[in-house]
């Protein structure tokens, strides 16, 4: 597809509308669906609230939602644009500028593997500052101002092809964690003798239902089980029955209290996704599932640097290699401190607003 200029005009200034100051609007260009799951938007809303903490305002344009992510966003006060266009094509860019004219933005946020570097340098040439979420280098080149990844793996040799005025944010100081952890800086978590407390969350969608392959295996040591179901899984209702059925465990649905509840865990069983990150600033021992072939380097290298076990349950049974993984972890509250020291030594709770500072003092030019 002809994507038209190829970012030539990277030096343009984008005021956005006139009369209108765009310094403190941000638009930020992410989805959610089953397929795609919810972590890019919710490590986006990390970004936003931290933009309106400082003063800002954060919108969000979106060619695919679902109902409970809608709802999230509009209660911490963010608007939603509906883009309607095959995501990440030519037509989603032009409407996405139409959007950051229409609210003044001068920083536009994109994060999805579907976004390319033609997309980056549509907006680049319609004068936006870009700021792209990234996790494996999955884009050929790179024409954004700014490129962000969390990942502790992040590299910068995954960006090599770039160009001169590319700015790289790598590594887990850049953790986009949510207004809702930041209450939780001071706490020290506690290591139980024993493991009475389990958490369980696959994401905001668990299309592969992993949840129900994992909670036989946790059968293998006495413990209460708490499941967490996204908003937007569509295996709400077996996992219901599943839980009316056992005694033992108890599923809460699109929970916003998920500091509290790895608080009260002694270990969790988690999608190897952007939980990870907060697995890690709460010291909770964990077991990453990895659930799709984008989370396979964050789980190996959190297993390297032992802060976490890590398992992946595309080549695994779950009901055979889960149970000496928990038994690892039952058996040693010294081997679950470890792995609690070493995660909590990864990330640090102020990530977002170290990038929403980046965003703000990066000149206009």
């Amino acid at each position: 597809m002809d994507w038209g200029p190829r970012c030539y005009a990277l030096s343009r200034r984008a005021d956005g509308p006139t009369g209108v100051s765009s310094a403190m609007n941000l638009l930020i260009r992410a989805d959610a669906s089953v397929a795609i799951g919810t972590g890019h938007v919710m490590r986006c809303l990390a970004l936003a609230q931290a933009w309106q903490d400082a003063g800002g305002k954060a919108a969000f344009a979106m060619a695919e939602t679902t109902p409970a992510i809608g709802k999230r966003l509009k209660s911490e006060g963010c608007e939603i644009f509906r883009v309607a266009s095959d995501s990440g094509e030519k037509d989603d860019a032009s409407q996405t500028i139409g959007l950051g004219r229409q609210v003044g933005a001068r920083w536009i946020v994109v994060d999805g593997y579907q976004f390319s570097d033609e997309y980056q340098c549509v907006l680049k040439d319609a004068g936006f500052k870009v700021l792209f979420l990234d996790d494996y280098g999955h884009a050929n080149h790179y024409y954004a101002d700014l490129v962000l990844n969390q990942n502790v793996h992040a590299d910068e040799a995954m960006y090599q092809s770039r160009t001169p005025h590319t700015r790289l944010l790598l590594g887990t100081r850049f953790c986009l964690l949510r207004r809702e952890f930041l209450q939780w800086r001071e706490w020290k978590r506690v290591i139980s003798p024993q493991v009475r407390k389990i958490l369980v969350s696959m994401g905001g969608s668990d299309a592969g239902n992993v949840t129900s392959k994992v909670l036989p295996a946790l059968k293998s040591i006495q413990a209460e089980v708490i499941a967490v179901a996204g908003g937007s899984n569509p295996h709400v209702e077996s996992l219901e029955r599943e839980a009316k059925s056992d005694v033992g465990f108890r599923l809460l649905k699109d929970v916003e209290n998920m500091p509290a509840l790895m608080a009260w865990a002694d270990v969790a069983v988690v999608a190897a996704g952007s939980i990870c990150w907060e697995i890690c600033v709460t010291g909770l021992p964990s077991i990453l599932v990895v659930t799709a072939s984008n989370q396979k380097d964050v789980a190996e290298t959190l297993a390297r640097a032992e802060a976490a076990l890590a398992l992946d349950s595309r080549t695994n049974d779950m009901a055979v290699s889960m149970p000496p993984l928990l038994r690892k972890l039952a058996d040693s509250d010294s081997f679950r401190q470890s792995l609690s020291s070493k995660a909590r030594e990864l990330v640090d709770i102020d990530g977002a607003a170290r990038v929403a500072s980046i965003l703000r003092e990066l000149p206009h030019s």
